[in-house]
C-alpha cells in the first residue's frame, strides 16, 4: 500500500513540474521604435510585402502585420494662429510622424499623436502646435 502511494506521489509530482519556458524567440522586424517623417516617403521591399489598400478607410494604405500595422493619412488642420495645413503622415498605434504643407513655410516636420477619433495634435521641431483631422 505504502508503494502504490509513494508512485501516486511521484506520478503526481512529475506531472505538476512545470518545463521551464524557452525565451521567446527574437524576431527580426522592420518597425521602428518611433516613427519619422522620412518613413512617408519610401516603402520598404518589406513593407512592400505588407502593403495593403483599402478605400472603405481613411488610411491611403497600411503596412505591416496584425498588431503592429503602420499606417498612412492625408491631413488637414490648422496651426496655433489659425494657418490652413495639409500634409502626410504614418502613424504606428497613438503616435506618429509626417510632413505638412504651409503654403508661406514650405515643409514642416511634425511628430503627431491620436486625440480623439480622426483628429491629431501635432508639434513641429520649434514646438509649434496644430490640430489636424485625417481627410
Amino acid at each position: 500500500m505504502l508503494k502504490n502511494y509513494s508512485i501516486l506521489s511521484l506520478l503526481f509530482f512529475t506531472f505538476s513540474c512545470k518545463k521551464a519556458d524557452a525565451p521567446p524567440p527574437q524576431i527580426n522586424s522592420f518597425y521602428k521604435k518611433v516613427i519619422t517623417a522620412d518613413d512617408r516617403k519610401t516603402i520598404t521591399p518589406e513593407e512592400a510585402k505588407t502593403y495593403h489598400v483599402d478605400k472603405t478607410y481613411q488610411y491611403e494604405y497600411r503596412t505591416g502585420y496584425s498588431g503592429h500595422y503602420e499606417y498612412n493619412y492625408d491631413v488637414k488642420g490648422i496651426n496655433s494662429k489659425g494657418d490652413s495645413v495639409f500634409g502626410n503622415i504614418n502613424v504606428e498605434g497613438k503616435y506618429g510622424a509626417g510632413i505638412l504643407i504651409n503654403d508661406s513655410l514650405g515643409d514642416i516636420e511634425i511628430n503627431t499623436e491620436w486625440i480623439s477619433f480622426g483628429k491629431l495634435k501635432a508639434f513641429d521641431k520649434a514646438r509649434n502646435e496644430y490640430y489636424l483631422m485625417v481627410k
